[in-house]
């Protein structure tokens, strides 16, 4: 057996040792040691980011349908922040009299299906890309449905199965075709032979559909808003920008490896998607009155605008993508923080238990509101740097008519977005409304973790160049 293989799978081999000691000691603690275990957790999952960021060694493995980059790495690590966070938010909500016993489920759950989406990002074969999907989004279907108790979160968790049932369906059709059309399925061999004719093409859309699920693109997105609203709030969270993330960065690799010399029939596509994707989403967001309806619109508008990114097929459309998932990360995962413990000291999630919140939880407030100014694209937050390098990528390709639009959803987005303001600092307070709390220490550890994200990395010129300079194809 070759072992230099598995030297290349660092991130992976760590990740699984990780879900094995918390397997064990999930089986073998007891009453005393119980409350250990999610510290544990912690203290374990946040070395093995740290040891993301050490140099990697680049190349390939297992005959080819597994490569990884420097590119490759800072995608996981990306991913690796983005769980750290729903971890740090899951605390209250793991410590509750429903979920106490089920600590151990939800971590080794969850990282299973980081550990797909690695799969998915390193895939240089589209099997190993499917693989990688599979296993991230059936141990998904679980979380969705880990409120047991909960009728909705039962209902978000078979919705969820089922609609990925249809998506990996669709996607094995679509690479039927590629592989009837190309008789292989390495990206490295089928970009040799790719031919623009019908059948590659019908591949090639029904690949699209299939991952559009996972990005909640449009039309593609009709689970997102139940599956977000039943779902436990950290499991929302972690569907928002960890599963997107991770499908982002497996089409960008997908789409620039194999299809491109098709890059005229696929920019068309991927045009009408993310306009119409924007455009439903900031219009149906408007509508909400549940907050996690809310942001499941939100992250189906921020979904199309990832999707300008990869119009523009050049590297500086690439960095400016993955600097908007970072951007993303730090901007959604910090309202998800304030939903979250607006939730377990209220049980509620409507927009209305938002009211007045400034006079009795200001902090929160702040947190809340320098999310929504990111998301929204406001100076000086990460979120305006992300959307301007995503808007001048577009340009330095032509896309000038894709930016007026998105231009103009932008103001759309500002306007929905600035109804949670509005609640928070104008509308007066319901009676059953929120009282003064203190969040737990693991949440406020996250919500500075997300604040500082939100206003460094913008302002920090030093990692979009970081990303610049990274080789994108091996």
């Amino acid at each position: 057996m070759n072992f230099s293989n598995f030297l290349l799978m660092g991130q992976e081999t760590g990740l699984i040792v990780v879900v094995i000691i918390l397997f064990f000691c999930d089986i073998f603690s007891t009453g005393k040691t119980a409350k250990w275990f999610y510290p544990l957790s912690i203290i374990l999952f946040s070395i093995l980011t740290l040891w993301g960021f050490c140099p990697k060694p680049e190349g390939e493995a297992f005959g080819g349908i597994f490569v990884t980059s420097d590119m490759t790495v800072l995608m996981k690590n990306i991913l690796n922040i983005a769980t750290l966070l729903v971890f740090l938010q899951s605390y209250r909500w793991l410590n509750s009299k429903e979920q106490s016993e089920e600590k151990g489920e939800f971590f080794i759950i969850t990282l299973i299906t980081l550990l797909g989406m690695y799969l998915m990002v390193s895939a240089n074969n589209f099997m190993m890309l499917y693989i990688g999907m599979e296993t991230a989004s059936l141990p998904l279907a679980c979380l969705a449905a880990f409120n047991k108790h909960q009728e909705k979160s039962a209902e978000a968790g078979v919705k969820f199965i089922l609609i990925s049932a249809l998506a990996s369906a669709v996607m094995l059709f679509g690479l039927s075709f590629l592989y009837g059309a190309m008789g292989t399925l390495y990206f490295n061999d089928m970009s040799l032979t790719v031919l623009n004719n019908p059948v590659t093409i019908f591949g090639l859309v029904f690949f699209l559909g299939g991952l559009g699920f996972k990005l909640s693109l449009v039309p593609f997105h009709l689970w997102t808003a139940d599956v977000y609203e039943g779902a436990p709030t950290s499991v929302t969270a972690y569907l928002s920008v960890v599963s997107k993330g991770a499908a982002t960065f497996a089409l960008i690799f997908a789409l620039f490896k194999v299809f491109g010399s098709m890059d005229i029939v696929w920019q068309n596509i991927i045009w009408w998607l993310s306009v119409i994707t924007i455009t439903l989403g900031n219009l149906f967001a408007i509508r909400q009155k549940d907050i996690k309806r809310f942001f499941a619109f939100s992250s189906i508008s921020q979904a199309g605008y990832i999707l300008v990114g990869i119009i523009a097929y050049n590297a500086q459309g690439m960095t400016a993508t993955v600097y908007y998932i970072l951007a993303y990360v730090f901007s959604n995962l910090a309202a998800f923080a304030v939903i979250s413990a607006v939730e377990n000291q209220s049980g509620k999630t409507s927009i209305a238990a938002f009211n007045g919140l400034y006079k009795s939880n200001p902090k929160l407030t702040l947190v809340m509101m320098l999310s929504v100014f990111s998301l929204g694209g406001i100076p000086v937050c990460v979120g305006f740097f992300s959307k301007l390098f995503i808007f001048l990528a577009a340009a330095s390709a032509g896309q000038y008519v894709l930016i007026f639009i998105v231009v103009l959803n932008t103001v759309i987005s500002l306007y929905y977005y600035l109804l949670i303001i509005l609640a928070m600092f104008i509308k007066e307070p319901e009676e059953s409304a929120v009282a003064t709390f203190k969040s737990d220490i693991y949440n406020r550890i996250g919500m500075l973790i997300c604040v500082v994200g939100i206003l460094a990395v913008g302002l920090v010129s030093g990692i979009y160049s970081y990303i610049n300079s990274l080789n994108w194809v091996i």
